[in-house]
C-alpha cells in the first residue's frame, strides 16, 4: 500500500484534500481483507482498491460526500449479499468493515505517512494505531498513535491504558507488515498496522531451482537478492531485477547482507555440502522463514551436523525442510511454485490445505436445485392457431 500513503503524503504536501478509506475488518468472503486501501481524491481520481464492485463505488461515493460537506471521519460496515455476488461477480456472505478518514487539513498525519513512507523504503519500521469506531464516552474518533522499532511513541489513543494495550500489538504486527484489530469494553474499535519493507526473499543458490523461484518472487512484488560463489551464477544479466548479488561463500553469505524479519530465506545451492554451509549461515538472520531445499535423506544428515556444532533444536525445528508444498512438482518451475506457494503459506497464514468444497456442499447444492425446480410453476402450454 506505498503508492497510496505516498499519493496522500503527496496530496497534502500540495495543499489537495483527499479521503484515505481502509478496511480495518473483515467478515466471512470478502474481495479484499484487513489492510487493503483507496485514497480518494477531490477530482474523482484515487489510488489502491477495495475490491471493486458496488462495494468500491459506494466507499468512493462517501468518500467523495465527505469531501463535499467537509465531514469528519466515519466507520461503515458493508455486508456482502446474494444480490451484490449477483450483481458484480463477488463471492457472498462476507462483511466488510471501513474506516474512512479525510485528511485536508490534517497537519498531523503529514509527519506519520513521511514515516510510512520511509518505512517501505527501507526505514526502521513503524506501527500506527488508529481509533476506526467509537461510542459516547470513549476515545476520540481518529486518534493515532506511532510506535517505532527502537520503542519510541508518537500519538496516544486517549489513556496509558488504550495505549499500553497497542503498543503490545503494535510491537507484534511493526516488522512483519501484518495488521490486527480490537475492541474496548466501552466498544471502541482500534487499528493497528504495520508498515515496513515489502517482503524479501534471499535465493542462496543461482542454479536452475534457483533462477526460477527468483523470478517468480520478483513477479510477485518481493524483492530479492542473490547469493552464489560463483560470479557466472550470480550477476545482472542473470538476475536483472536483484536489489543485491552478492558473490561469497555459503558460509559468510549473510555477513554480507542486513536482513530485517520480514525476510524469506531459501537455500538450494548445487550440492550437499553447500547447502549445508548456506543454511547454517541463514540459522545466524533474523529471516522469519528458512527453507532448504532437497530430499529428507539429505536434511537429516544437515541436521545432525548443525545439532552437533551446537545449534539449539528449537532453532533447527524452525526450518521449512524440505522445503514447498507437496503439489507434485518435478520441473524448476513447478518447484518454484510450490516453494512460493509455501512461503505465502508462511506469510498469509494459510494452511496449505485445498480449498476445494467437500461433497456435502455440492450435494446441498443439487438438494437446492431439486428443491427450486420442483417449486417452479407449471409451464403455460402454447396456443396452436391452424390456418
Amino acid at each position: 500500500m506505498k503508492e497510496v500513503i505516498q499519493g496522500a503524503v503527496e496530496d497534502l504536501t500540495n495543499g489537495q484534500p483527499c479521503v484515505l478509506a481502509t478496511v480495518v475488518r473483515t467478515k466471512g468472503s470478502t474481495p479484499q481483507k484487513a489492510g487493503a486501501m483507496l485514497l480518494v481524491r477531490e477530482d474523482g481520481s484515487g489510488v489502491g482498491t477495495l475490491g471493486g464492485g458496488c462495494v468500491e463505488g459506494d466507499i468512493w461515493f462517501a468518500a467523495k460526500e465527505i469531501l463535499r460537506q467537509n465531514g469528519g471521519p466515519e466507520f461503515k460496515d458493508y455486508y456482502l449479499n446474494e444480490d451484490i455476488a449477483a450483481r458484480d461477480g463477488l463471492v457472498c456472505g462476507g462483511t466488510m468493515y471501513f474506516y474512512l478518514e479525510p485528511l485536508q487539513g490534517a497537519a498531523d498525519f503529514l509527519p506519520i505517512g513521511n514515516e510510512i513512507v520511509e518505512a517501505y523504503d527501507g526505514g526502521q519500521p513503524v506501527s500506527l494505531a488508529t481509533v476506526v469506531n467509537t461510542k459516547e464516552g470513549g476515545p476520540a474518533l481518529g486518534a493515532k498513535l506511532l510506535l517505532r522499532v527502537d520503542g519510541s511513541v508518537s500519538g496516544t489513543l486517549g489513556s496509558a491504558e488504550l495505549d499500553a494495550k497497542a503498543i503490545e500489538i503494535a510491537e507484534k504486527v511493526a516488522e512483519v507488515g501484518s495488521n490486527e484489530a480490537f475492541s474496548t469494553a466501552d466498544g471502541a474499535e482500534v487499528f493497528v498496522e504495520g508498515f515496513t519493507t515489502p517482503p524479501t526473499l534471499v535465493m542462496v543458490g543461482g542454479g536452475h531451482v534457483g533462477k526460477a523461484t527468483a523470478d517468480l518472487a520478483h513477479s510477485l512484488g518481493y524483492r530479492v537478492h542473490l547469493v552464489d560463489d560463483r560470479p557466472e551464477f550470480c550477476n545482472e544479466e542473470r538476475f536483472p531485477y536483484a536489489e543485491e548479488r552478492v558473490v561469497a561463500t555459503y558460509d559468510k553469505w549473510a555477513e554480507q547482507l542486513d536482513l530485517n524479519v520480514n525476510t524469506f530465506v531459501v537455500v538450494a545451492t548445487r550440492g550437499h555440502r553447500y547447502d549445508d554451509m548456506a543454511l547454517e549461515s541463514a540459522l545466524r538472520t533474523r529471516a522469519r522463514y528458512i527453507g532448504v531445499l532437497g530430499s529428507r535423506r539429505k536434511t537429516i544428515m544437515i541436521f545432525r551436523r548443525l545439532l552437533a556444532q551446537g545449534v539449539p533444536l528449537d532453532r533447527i525445528k524452525q526450518v521449512y525442510a524440505p522445503i514447498g508444498l507437496n503439489i507434485g512438482a518435478l520441473e524448476p518451475e513447478e518447484l518454484a511454485v510450490s516453494i512460493m506457494s509455501e512461503i505465502i503459506m508462511v506469510r498469509r497464514g494459510g494452511d496449505g490445505g485445498q480449498m476445494q468444497m467437500g461433497e456435502w456442499y455440492v450435494d446441498r447444492a443439487a438438494s437446492l436445485a431439486e428443491g427450486a425446480a420442483e417449486n417452479s410453476p407449471e409451464p403455460t402450454p402454447e396456443t396452436t392457431v391452424e390456418v
